[in-house]
């Protein structure tokens, strides 16, 4: 990229052509009070004006967001003009945002409150009387609250960038104007796939997750068995509440924290991927040997599943019939744990701490149930498990570290760690489909053909003893409708696709931890650009530290095949861990 010489308050310096003022002065060193902290084109309209400086050839002043530097270009941050024209720009946003600050869920995260504090705003600078207030609370996973909503647009940029979805809006025109779905419907009557992509990049408390943090402290007092399951992006993830640098992997204080808590059992996940992966496999090479539907696409993330339901009905055959791994452990816990304990299964409360949003609509399919009972009870976010420790009174940093419940379900393999990852699901399968195959395992253990925490599409043609198989891996509604669009026209040549809702897969769920540099607890210049990757590096180091790496190899699960489902696919395993799909049009459509 080429050069070019500008000055930032009277000082010269060299920057890149293209850049933003606003990217030039953090280049520079300079912190220029925004809204567009979080800048991966989520914010590109300039319409909050939080950012105004003053620079040569412009006619006023201009947003830094969006305004390009050029060549002998100078500005001026903190000329007065510019510091007063910043703070009434914020004044007039919290004239008509509720101030309920001490309730509000996105306290201690609120990137109004924290340029209120930067550009000195005063209360009540501009009085009158608000905009009507819409609260949506009907749909499963997310909450919309138009009175903190400050008309950013960066939920609608994060919709369109990831998922190619137009699902919020502007709607109306002037003191009216909400950011809403169509019609300002509730998102329960639109086809919103619930992943919390919206709400990860939400500055206020406008855009939520439903918190189930009730039903558990409901299920502790009733005296219920409270079992808890932690998927693997949360110990990745869940530190950065606490002070720890993006992408420490905080597995035994988490594990400490959850028992503290009063957890009678703690589980991870890890153990239902590894069955996710045997099920999924068998079905793979059944499909693939028997002229079975082909390619066969993973059915582990809800929010792609919510999309498939949606936009392609014709293709809900291609899915692998497996539940996702949480609710195969659930419904594991609720039959064979159960059976072997000697506890009713309607007195277990499963409760799962997901990185995902979507993952709380999931959780409530009446085809997810056995016998009546929901394999699992409540979901509760990364976010949400951070603020249960934190209400505790716990001292993170002091907890010790500890081991998973190792009883029936407490062994798990590296392949099952990298679920987490965009690309994970499909390499752990490949383990075991190599050895399946070949009767041996695979000598480099991993296949790096499929691994990247970026979007869009990843692809690998591997021989596995002469049988071909063409694999895809993307994550991201945007990149999965490329592959899905070539299927719907009979032009795959995949065998096997991994799909992920969120791009870079759970690492980067709707319910993980926000990563705003002003709330990080490292000063990583770069750590908007390489949180994914921060996070990925935790799960493959893990991964990498396991004894056992293939899910086949897990003694427990080779365990339970023998005492209680018999074979991959048998008919046991296909009522307790397989599920069945339907188009629809909304959630109460």
């Amino acid at each position: 990229m080429a050069k070019i010489n500008i000055k930032i308050e009277g000082i010269p310096y060299e920057v890149e052509e293209g850049m933003t003022i606003l990217e030039a002065a953090k280049s520079c060193g300079y912190e220029i009070p925004s809204l567009c902290t979080f800048n991966h084109g989520e914010c590109n309209l300039g319409s909050c004006r939080v950012c105004l400086v003053e620079a040569t050839g412009a006619r006023g002043l201009v947003a830094s967001c969006v305004y390009p530097v050029s060549e002998g270009m100078e500005v001026r941050i903190s000329s007065p003009a510019a510091v007063e024209a910043r703070r009434e720009s914020v004044e007039l946003l919290l004239s008509n945002h509720n101030k309920n600050c001490q309730q509000c869920e996105k306290n201690e995260y609120c990137e109004l409150l924290h340029v209120a504090k930067l550009t000195g705003a005063r209360d009540d600078a501009f009085a009158g009387i608000h905009s009507k207030t819409f609260i949506d609370r009907l749909a499963p996973a997310l909450v919309r609250d138009t009175s903190k909503c400050i008309l950013c647009g960066r939920c609608v940029a994060r919709c369109q960038n990831a998922h190619g979805l137009g699902i919020l809006g502007f709607e109306n025109r002037g003191f009216n104007t909400v950011v809403s779905p169509a019609e300002n419907r509730s998102f329960a009557d639109s086809p919103c796939i619930q992943c919390g992509q919206c709400v990860n990049v939400c500055p206020t408390g406008a855009l939520m997750e439903h918190s189930e943090i009730d039903l558990v402290d409901e299920a502790m007092r009733s005296g219920k068995h409270v079992i808890v399951q932690v998927a693997p992006a949360v110990r990745a993830a869940l530190g950065e509440e606490f002070g720890y640098p993006v992408g420490t992997a905080v597995t035994g204080k988490m594990i400490a924290a959850l028992r503290r808590l009063g957890f009678e059992r703690v589980y991870d996940v890890n153990f239902g991927a590894d069955l996710t992966i045997m099920e999924e496999g068998h079905e793979l090479l059944s499909r693939i040997q028997n002229g079975g539907i082909l390619p066969m696409i993973t059915s582990c993330s809800p929010g792609w599943i919510n999309y498939a339901e949606y936009n392609y009905e014709d293709l809900l055959r291609n899915l692998s019939s497996c539940k996702s791994p949480h609710e195969m452990q659930g419904a594991i816990l609720k039959s064979y744990w159960a059976e072997q304990k000697g506890i009713d299964p309607k007195d277990i409360f499963v409760v799962s701490v997901m990185p995902c949003v979507a993952k709380k609509f999931e959780r409530q399919r009446e085809q997810l149930q056995v016998n009546g009972l929901p394999d699992v009870d409540a979901v509760i976010t990364t976010r949400e498990l951070a603020k249960m420790i934190k209400r505790s009174g716990i001292i993170f940093t002091r907890l010790p570290e500890e081991d998973w419940d190792p009883d029936i379900m407490g062994d798990y393999s590296g392949a099952g760690v990298i679920f987490g990852v965009t690309g994970g699901v499909m390499e752990a399968a490949l383990r075991t489909v190599y050895f399946k195959l070949t009767g041996k395992e695979h000598e480099a253990i991993s296949f790096t053909e499929v691994r990247g925490h970026e979007a869009g599409i990843r692809e690998a043609s591997l021989d596995i003893n002469g049988t071909v198989i063409n694999v895809a891996v993307a994550s991201g509604m945007k990149s999965a409708k490329i592959l899905l669009d070539e299927i719907r026209e009979g032009k795959s040549k995949y065998h096997f696709i991994e799909i992920m809702g969120c791009p870079g897969g759970c690492i980067n769920g709707g319910g993980q931890p926000y990563v705003r540099p002003c709330f990080l607890p490292n000063e990583d210049d770069d750590i908007i650009d390489t949180y994914k990757e921060k996070r990925a590096k935790a799960l493959y180091s893990e991964d990498e530290r396991q004894t056992v790496r293939q899910s086949h190899n897990n003694p427990q699960i080779i365990e339970l095949y023998d005492k209680f489902l018999g074979a991959p696919n048998s008919h046991k395993a296909h009522k307790l861990l397989h599920t069945t799909y339907a188009a629809r049009e909304g959630f109460n459509g």
